[in-house]
C-alpha cells in the first residue's frame, strides 16, 4: 500500500485574488488538478449572489475538493482536500487483470490527439507464455489499483533478459510497458515495485523503458510532443520523464528522430556516389516480397544485421527463426521502392530499410484489427504521405565504395518518383553518440525534431 498526501484543511484570508492563488498553488503542490466554476443557488433572487465552486480532482478523476462560498465572502473560506489515501501495486495473476493491463492505455491517452493505439493483440502476444522470450528471460507484470474503487491507474513490467546480461556482463534488469495516470504517487509505486522484484532476482542495475528488448518498443519521448509518432516509434505523456527523474533515475542514453522533407533533391554528391559504387562492382535492387525470394532476402538481412549491429548499445542477439517471424509480420507493409539492397558478387552488403507510416491508418482502428478495424485500416491507408527510415546499413569494408550514400540516393529517389505519395521521411532512432550515422543523415538534409531517452538506476 502506498499512501498519498493526507487530507488538508486551511482557512485563507485576504483578497479574493490572493485567496484563489493561494488555494490553487496549495492544491497543485499536493499533486491535484484544480479547476474553477461558477453557478447559482437554488434561490434565484437578488439577495443571494452567484456561488463560486472550487473543485480539485486527482488525475484519476476522483472527487477531492469542494469549497462553496458566496462571492461576496470569497476572501474568507475554508478549503478541504480529500485525496486518495492508498494505491496498491499487485502482480498480474488472473486473466481479468491481464485484460485490465491491456486496457489501461486507452484511459491514459483518451484526451491526447497524438496517441496511436498499439495493436492490443501484439502486446498480448509479447507477454504470452508462447513468446520465445521465456526461453531466455523472465518477467512480472504489475498493475496499480485504487483499493476503494478497484480502478486500474497504472501498469509496468519488470523483466530479466539473460541475453543482455551475457552480452554486457552485468546483472541488468529491465522495466517496460509502463503507463500511468498523471499522479506521481502512482508512478513512484510502480517503479518501486519493479525495482523490488528485480532486486529479488539478483539484478544490480535497472534500465528502461525497454519492452523486454530493444527489438520491441523502447525509449521515452522527452522532447517533440507536438506530433504523432511514426510507425514502430514510442509515444508517451510529457509527465513520464518528469516523474522518473523525481525518483532518482538518471539518463543512460538519448536517441534522436530526424525530419527529412522530400520537397528538394539531394546534392550531386549522392548521385555521384551511386555511379562510383556501380563502377566498383556493387549492384542494387529492391527487396523481394514473394515466395522463396523473400525468405532468402530476409536470411541475408539477418546475417547482415548481426554483422553490422551486434555492437549496438543494450541490443541483444536474435535467432534466425525470431527474425524471420518478425519479418513475416512486416511483409505486407513493405514498399519495395523504398527498400533498396546493395550486393557485391551476389552477397548482400547493405540496405536502406524504410516503411510507409502506417500509423496514419492505425490511429483509426483503436488497437483492434477486427473486421471493422481492417476496413478502417484499408480506408485510411490511402492518406499515408510519409514514411520512416528504420536503418541505413553497409558493411564497413564497402563504405569506401560509397555504398551508404548510394543507398540514400536510391531510397530517396524511390520515394519521390512519380505516383509515390511521400512528402517527408523520419529517420529514427539514432543514438546520440552514433556520430557516423548522424553526420550522414544531416548531410542528407535531416534535422532533429524529437528526442528520446533511456534511464538507469542502481539497485
Amino acid at each position: 500500500m502506498i499512501p498519498t498526501p493526507q487530507t488538508q484543511s486551511r482557512r485563507v484570508g485576504g483578497s479574493r485574488r490572493n485567496a484563489l492563488v493561494h488555494w490553487w498553488s496549495l492544491a497543485r503542490s499536493a499533486g491535484f488538478k484544480p479547476h474553477f466554476a461558477l453557478g447559482h443557488s437554488q434561490r434565484q433572487n437578488r439577495n443571494f449572489p452567484p456561488i463560486a465552486k472550487l473543485y480539485c480532482k486527482t488525475s484519476i478523476g476522483r472527487e477531492t475538493v469542494c469549497l462553496v462560498q458566496s462571492l461576496k465572502e470569497f476572501s474568507k473560506f475554508t478549503m478541504v482536500v480529500t485525496p486518495i489515501t492508498q494505491v496498491e501495486v499487485r502482480p498480474v495473476t488472473t486473466a481479468a487483470d491481464a485484460d485490465r493491463f491491456l486496457d489501461l492505455p486507452a484511459q491514459v491517452y483518451k484526451n491526447d490527439p497524438n496517441w496511436v493505439p498499439p495493436l492490443r493483440s501484439s502486446i498480448a502476444k509479447q507477454l504470452s507464455p508462447q513468446n520465445t522470450f521465456f526461453q531466455y528471460g523472465r518477467l512480472q507484470q504489475f498493475i496499480a489499483v485504487v483499493p476503494q474503487t478497484q480502478a486500474v491507474v497504472g501498469r509496468i513490467v519488470a523483466a530479466v533478459n539473460d541475453r543482455l546480461i551475457q552480452r554486457e556482463g552485468v546483472n541488468i534488469g529491465l522495466f517496460g510497458y509502463f503507463e500511468c495516470v498523471e499522479d506521481f504517487a502512482v508512478a513512484q509505486a510502480l517503479l518501486q515495485a519493479a525495482c523490488d522484484w528485480l532486486r529479488g532476482e539478483g539484478m544490480a542495475i535497472v534500465r528502461g523503458p525497454i519492452d523486454l528488448s530493444t527489438h520491441n518498443n523502447c525509449l521515452w519521448l522527452v522532447d517533440g510532443f507536438d506530433s504523432p509518432p511514426m510507425i514502430m516509434m514510442p509515444y508517451n505523456p510529457s509527465y513520464y520523464p518528469k516523474f522518473i527523474e523525481q525518483t532518482g533515475w538518471e539518463k543512460a542514453k538519448d536517441a534522436y528522430a530526424y525530419d527529412l522533407p522530400l520537397n528538394h533533391d539531394l546534392t550531386e554528391q549522392f548521385a555521384k556516389s551511386y555511379r562510383i559504387a556501380c563502377k566498383s562492382g556493387v549492384t542494387f535492387r529492391s527487396l523481394r516480397l514473394k515466395g522463396d525470394g523473400f525468405e532468402q532476402d530476409c536470411i541475408a538481412l539477418y546475417n547482415l544485421f548481426n554483422k553490422a549491429f551486434s555492437g549496438n548499445w543494450s541490443s541483444t542477439p536474435r535467432t534466425q527463426a525470431e527474425f524471420l517471424e518478425e519479418a513475416k509480420d512486416l511483409q505486407s507493409l513493405v514498399d519495395p521502392d523504398v527498400f533498396p539492397i546493395a550486393e557485391y558478387n551476389g552477397e548482400m552488403i547493405g540496405f536502406w530499410m524504410a516503411l510507409p507510416d502506417y500509423n496514419i491508418a492505425l490511429k483509426h482502428v483503436n488497437g483492434k484489427l477486427n473486421w471493422l478495424g481492417i476496413l478502417k485500416f484499408l480506408w485510411y491507408r490511402r492518406q499515408i504521405d510519409q514514411g520512416r527510415v528504420i536503418a541505413v546499413c553497409s558493411l564497413p569494408e564497402y563504405r569506401r565504395k560509397l555504398v551508404p550514400l548510394a543507398l540514400i540516393y536510391l531510397g530517396m529517389k524511390g520515394g519521390i518518383q512519380k505516383g509515390k505519395p511521400y512528402k517527408r521521411a523520419e529517420l529514427s532512432w539514432v543514438f546520440e553518440d552514433n556520430m557516423s550515422s548522424r553526420k550522414l543523415i544531416e548531410a542528407s538534409g535531416g534535422t532533429i525534431y524529437k528526442t528520446y531517452r533511456i534511464y538507469e538506476k542502481a539497485l
